[in-house]
């Protein structure tokens, strides 16, 4: 059992970048963090437009309840409801994708922190 915990941690560490590169890999992380922010801000903004139109939609129905009839109105509320949906559904895509860009920045976080302390004790025991 000992053995095999052994390998999955070699395994493991093999994947991360080496302690010499920690510099390169603080900037491509930092790169890659900041174009997944940037992402994020495009992944809301039809959220919120669709919940935009849907207000417009469903407050022209009311303004214009008068003049429409029955059909045109409930038309009118139903694409409002729609359009709502659309929205919610976006919100929903946006806020998935924002709890798995919190991950990785959590999981980077962590692998920098391994880097460093891999480092500073190479650095201890005089291992360059």
């Amino acid at each position: 059992m000992e053995k095999q915990n052994e390998n999955l941690r070699d395994r493991l560490l093999a994947h991360l970048p080496q302690p010499e590169n920690l510099a390169a890999y603080r900037e491509e992380t930092a790169a890659l963090l900041a174009k997944h922010e940037k992402a994020l801000f495009w992944e809301k903004v039809p959220s919120k437009m669709l919940y935009a139109i849907g207000m417009v939609v469903w407050v022209a129905a009311n303004l214009w309840r008068q003049r429409l009839g029955a059909t045109e109105v409930s038309s009118l509320w139903g694409f409002a409801g729609l359009f709502y949906f659309l929205g919610a559904f976006s919100d929903l895509r946006y806020r998935i994708y924002q709890s798995k860009v919190d991950t990785l920045k959590e999981v980077k976080q962590v692998q920098l922190q391994i880097l460093e302390l891999q480092a500073s004790l190479c650095k201890r025991d005089g291992i360059q």
